[in-house]
């Protein structure tokens, strides 16, 4: 087990005694919120970005509307120059209607087209792209599977130790490497939303609009019962993260006389992207639609 311990420092860097910026708004661009062990640099972290992103748009369907693009690019940039990201941004809008948006290594950002749908204010859909583009600072997908290459390490180790001993090690590592990345996932899903929240504040919108969106969600959310998948769920619950979120509201974020919720430009892509999928959904009611032909007499 020894192997193992001498890993442990690795895998928790937060226990390290450097001063957190994490929570001074006036430095956020001057951060390095990304600070970790991480086998990937950030070079070698946009490359990995490239080929994934060429292999998301081999298999998904990208919406090549030039309006909502446009928009939807315009709204992560801004949010991006308020935020710690250090590599430029590529967002695209997927031809889905799945509520969802992701953020790739190295600055690739994708946002389906329910997610837009979904959002009821442009604050709404900021928070969500806020939410992605805290991972992008945090590095988190780089720093994720550096996590699970340390685990594997630690494993290799134990190979090397014998008898009972070994074998307990072993199995120990093998039970605690799925439960200990799933703690980390949650981990940084958490740090994307405090990260997150402060990049859609100091971008002028209104921080509530955080919580709005995840509870608009959760009535949409099919989630499996019982204790099990809530321990392995690599999302906090939605009630824990609404509520560490008011509570950063109140404690972290200065009030103002006034925020951006909603904009014209918001209710407009919002409308054309609805007109589109209605035409498309007529448009397959009208093929499937049996069709009497007429006898000629």
């Amino acid at each position: 087990m020894v192997g193992f311990i001498l890993f442990l420092p690795l895998l928790f860097p937060h226990l390290s005694l450097a001063k957190n910026k994490k929570k001074d708004l006036e430095e956020i661009g001057n951060r390095d919120v990304g600070r970790g062990i991480n086998f990937y640099s950030i070079e070698k972290e946009a490359a990995l970005g490239r080929e994934l992103a060429k292999e998301v748009e081999l298999q998904a369907k990208i919406l090549y509307d030039a309006p909502i693009g446009e928009y939807v690019n315009r709204l992560g940039q801004n949010l991006a120059r308020n935020s710690d990201v250090g590599l430029p941004l590529t967002i695209k809008v997927v031809d889905s209607e799945e509520v969802n948006a992701w953020a790739l290594p190295g600055g690739f950002l994708f946002v389906n087209a329910g997610l837009i749908l979904t959002a009821e204010t442009e604050a709404e859909l900021a928070a969500a792209m806020a939410h992605e583009i805290a991972h992008v600072a945090a590095r988190h997908a780089t720093r994720q599977a550096t996590r699970a290459t340390i685990m594997e390490y630690s494993s290799l180790i134990l190979i090397f130790v014998g008898g009972q001993v070994g074998y307990a090690g072993r199995e120990a590592a093998h039970l605690a490497a799925p439960i200990g990345l799933a703690k980390f996932s949650r981990m940084f899903e958490s740090e994307a939303d405090f990260l997150g929240l402060q990049y859609l504040y100091k971008t002028g919108y209104d921080p509530t609009a955080f919580v709005e969106f995840f509870e608009r969600l959760e009535s949409l959310e099919h989630r499996k019962p019982g204790p099990i998948s809530r321990l392995v769920s690599t999302h906090p619950s939605t009630r824990s993260r609404c509520s560490a979120i008011q509570k950063n509201i109140r404690t972290m974020l200065p009030p103002r006389p006034e925020y951006i919720v909603n904009s014209s430009e918001f209710d407009n892509t919002r409308a054309r992207l609805r007109a589109i999928y209605e035409r498309r959904h007529q448009l397959e009611q009208d093929w499937y639609r049996p069709m009497l032909k007429v006898r000629s007499q």
